[in-house]
């Protein structure tokens, strides 16, 4: 196995994200993509990651592998890519990962593999009858600004309207978005459902990767958070609803 990356950004970033969220990753290295399913520790939070063949310029898989990293190990290397290097990732005779920089100079790291998990993680099956989809940032901002008030955050979907609102013991945000202007809201019915901010803070810096993000969800449901740009990168989340107790 060896793969070569020219623009290391889209990699960098997704593992960043993911190792605030996951502490050990199971790689999935197949001919069209490199994929990672995983839950967070807690198991309230899934992640679903796909780096593609095409973003690379060289992808030699004779066969498929599946390898197991420590994520904030592999984050510590990673971060220490310049955003012109080429990196390039192989296993050496000794079963590790070698990560190779190339730029003004040639670094290299290796990263042990971990004892494969037989426990493999697989989304569930589920149906969402609201799609809102938005300019990443400005559902950041909104996660960013319901963060000031509140630990929780509701989400409530209309017909052509997507509200999200926080509201604390003396404070309250409501951020309102309709139809047009780039956003668009997919809804027959109104439907609400309340969600946990420091999981969703860990989520929206996926924007760095895309402009944009698709929002699933439904009644008190679990919610979806996709991010894609074409024939590079997916990054998609999925969220346990947050239920009162009251």
């Amino acid at each position: 196995m060896k793969l070569t990356l020219a623009e290391p950004k889209y990699l960098k970033e997704s593992i960043a994200i993911l190792s605030d969220l996951v502490r050990e990753g199971r790689f999935k290295v197949g001919k069209d993509a490199i994929e990672l399913n995983a839950m967070d520790p807690a198991n309230v939070a899934m992640v679903n990651f796909r780096l593609f063949s095409s973003m690379f310029i060289e992808y030699d898989v004779p066969e498929a592998k599946e390898i197991t990293l420590n994520l904030s190990d592999l984050n510590t290397i990673l971060r220490r890519a310049k955003p012109n290097d080429t990196v390039t990732l192989e296993l050496d005779a000794k079963n590790q990962l070698r990560l190779q920089f190339r730029g003004a100079s040639t670094r290299t790291f290796t990263l042990p593999l971990l004892a494969l998990d037989e426990h493999e993680h697989k989304a569930p099956s589920l149906t969402f009858p609201i799609t809102v989809e938005t300019a990443s940032a400005i559902l950041s901002d909104a996660i960013d600004d319901a963060d000031v008030v509140a630990e929780s955050v509701s989400f409530t979907a209309e017909p052509d309207k997507f509200i999200v609102s926080a509201e604390g013991d003396q404070n309250k945000v409501i951020i309102e978005l309709r139809g047009g202007n780039g956003t668009t809201v997919q809804s027959k019915s109104k439907a609400r459902s309340k969600y946990s901010v420091e999981y969703l803070k860990k989520m929206v810096p996926a924007a760095k990767l895309a402009d944009s993000v698709q929002i699933k969800f439904s009644q008190d449901y679990p919610l979806m958070l996709d991010y894609k740009v074409i024939d590079k990168v997916s990054l998609s989340f999925i969220l346990a609803p947050r239920v009162d107790n009251d």
